[in-house]
C-alpha cells in the first residue's frame, strides 16, 4: 500500500439522501474505511469533542487520535482558526466557478493547496491507521469536492447520491436530535420545503460538472440503492477500483443490512446504529408534506429531476 495512489469514494448531494446509511454499508465492505462526513470534523470532533460513530468523544476515540497523531503529530497541533479561515475563503459554494476553471489568484491558490493538503493528510493517516485500500468520505459539500479535485496525488472518485427532491424536502421539516451532543440538546439544521427545492436544484447541478473536467463520477439514486442495495453495492465497489467476492457481502439479507460498530465523525444518527438496520425508501413524504408543497417543490425541481430520471408530478419515478 505505501506508494500507492491515495484513493478517496467522496459521497456528494444534498443531505437527507441516504448517504450515511449507504456509507456505512460501503465500510461493512473489505479495504474500506469509512470516516463520516469529515468536513465537519474539525468543529464537532476536535473544537466539540462530540462523539465518534464508535460512542466515545472525539479526544478518546482511538482511531481517531491515532489518525491525527499520524497526520499532524496530534490534533492540538491543528490550528482550527487557520483551518476555518481558510474554509470561508476557499470552500463555498459561490467560488465553484472559480475552482472549477482555476481563475484565481496566487493567494487564493495557496490557501487552496493548504486547505485541501489537510485533508489528504487526514484520508493518508486513516489509509495507514485502518490498513484499508479506499478511504469513503461523506462529506456531501459540493464546493469541497471542487478544492480536492485539484490535488495531483489524490485518486478522488465522486458518488453523486440523489433523491427524490419532494423525499428530500419533507425530510429537511423534520426535527431530528443531535445524539453526538451529551452534553444538553441540539438539533439539525431545518429548511422549508422551498428553500431546499433551491438548494436541491443547485447542489445536483453543480455535481455533475466535476464528471466534465475529468473527475471520474458515478451516479446513484437512492431509490434504487433502497430497492436492490446488493447490486448497486456492487456497482458502486466496482467504481471506487474495489475487488468482491459474493461472500464479501454476506452482511446483507433481503430488505435489512447488518452493521458492525463505526468511527464515522459526523453525519445522520443512523452512524450509531449496529446490529440488524432496514433498508427502505421511506415514503413518509407521499402522506405527510402537504399537496401544496408537493406540488411547489416538483414544480421548482422539475427540469433538474426528469434530467436524473425522474417524474416530478407523478408518483415517483
Amino acid at each position: 500500500m505505501p506508494g500507492s495512489p491515495l484513493r478517496v469514494l467522496y459521497l456528494g448531494g444534498i443531505g437527507r439522501s441516504g448517504s450515511t446509511l449507504l456509507e456505512r454499508m460501503l465500510g461493512e465492505l473489505p479495504g474500506t474505511c469509512s470516516l463520516g462526513e469529515v468536513v465537519y470534523m474539525w468543529d464537532r470532533g476536535v473544537r466539540d469533542d462530540e462523539r465518534c460513530g464508535c460512542g466515545e468523544a472525539f479526544s478518546a476515540c482511538p482511531f481517531w487520535q491515532a489518525v491525527g497523531e499520524r497526520a499532524f503529530g496530534g490534533w492540538h497541533k491543528v490550528s482550527l482558526e487557520r483551518h476555518f479561515e481558510m474554509r470561508a475563503r476557499v470552500d463555498d459554494v459561490r467560488r465553484t466557478p472559480r475552482l472549477l476553471f482555476g481563475a484565481f489568484g496566487r493567494s487564493f491558490r495557496g490557501d487552496l493547496e493548504e486547505y485541501a493538503e489537510t485533508y489528504q493528510a487526514v484520508y493518508k493517516a486513516a489509509r495507514e491507521v485502518s490498513g484499508a485500500e479506499l478511504i469513503v468520505d461523506s462529506s456531501k459539500i459540493t464546493s469541497l469536492v471542487y478544492c480536492l479535485r485539484r490535488l495531483p496525488d489524490l485518486d478522488l472518485r465522486l458518488l453523486h447520491l440523489i433523491r427524490d427532491s419532494r423525499a428530500v424536502a419533507y425530510s429537511w421539516t423534520k426535527v431530528v436530535r443531535r445524539p453526538e451532543v451529551v452534553n444538553g440538546d441540539a438539533y439539525m439544521h431545518r429548511f422549508t420545503p422551498t428553500q431546499l427545492a433551491f438548494l436541491w436544484n443547485l447542489h445536483n447541478t453543480l455535481l455533475g460538472l466535476p464528471r466534465l473536467a475529468g473527475t471520474p463520477t458515478c451516479t446513484l439514486r437512492y431509490e434504487d440503492f433502497a430497492r436492490e442495495p446488493e447490486a448497486v453495492l456492487q456497482r458502486v465497489a466496482e467504481f471506487a477500483g474495489l475487488s468482491l467476492s459474493p461472500d464479501d457481502l454476506g452482511f446483507l439479507e433481503p430488505g435489512a443490512v447488518h452493521l458492525s460498530t463505526s468511527h464515522q465523525v459526523a453525519g445522520n444518527p443512523v452512524r450509531f446504529a449496529t446490529g440488524r438496520v432496514e433498508i427502505r425508501t421511506d415514503d413518509a413524504w407521499r402522506r405527510k408534506l402537504t399537496a401544496r408543497d408537493r406540488r411547489r417543490v416538483a414544480t421548482l425541481t422539475a427540469p433538474v429531476s426528469l434530467a436524473f430520471g425522474y417524474s416530478p408530478f407523478g408518483a415517483g419515478r
